[in-house]
């Protein structure tokens, strides 16, 4: 499973002129699973998001400007987005290889498993639509993003 987790001031998803789900201050996070992802990988990684420390410290003046806080710790939002083209192999030719990504029936039911263990983890997450063509509007933070994996 990987992650592409930004840091944002704020983030959207609209589906068919539809706004689905939205943030304020908080992460965007692209979700992208493969064959062998299962609801612990899928735990592991919700985990490590909401872990994971990327904003600042300004609290303490001897911290300050240290990515020392989690999304949980200033109160962010968390904005969950399926995005299976994370999986693609891209290493050779001029075509993405989607072969890794888990199939679409599957991957549905676990990032709904997903998108529930990190409603039971957090007060504020917010989705898009799993297999929707989707516009995603974001305005990054710093800008700050990382590729976080979990197997």
């Amino acid at each position: 499973m990987k992650a592409l987790i930004q840091r944002v001031r704020s983030a959207s998803v609209v589906v068919e002129g539809s706004n689905i789900g939205a943030i304020e201050h908080g992460l965007l996070a692209y979700i992208g699973l493969g064959h062998d992802d299962n609801l612990q990988t899928a735990q592991r990684m919700i985990d490590k998001i909401l872990t994971y420390r990327i904003f600042e410290n300004n609290d303490d003046p001897a911290k300050a400007g240290k990515l020392d806080k989690n999304v949980q710790q200033v109160n962010g939002g968390l904005l969950l987005v399926s995005q299976f083209t994370l999986m693609a192999t891209t290493d050779k030719g001029r075509r993405p290889d989607f072969g890794g990504a888990m199939a679409p029936e599957a991957a549905q039911v676990l990032f709904a498993q997903l998108i529930e263990y990190a409603k039971s983890q957090h007060p504020i997450i917010a989705t898009g639509q799993f297999g929707a063509n989707m516009q995603v509007e974001s305005i990054n933070d710093g800008p700050l993003n990382f590729i976080l994996e979990v197997r």
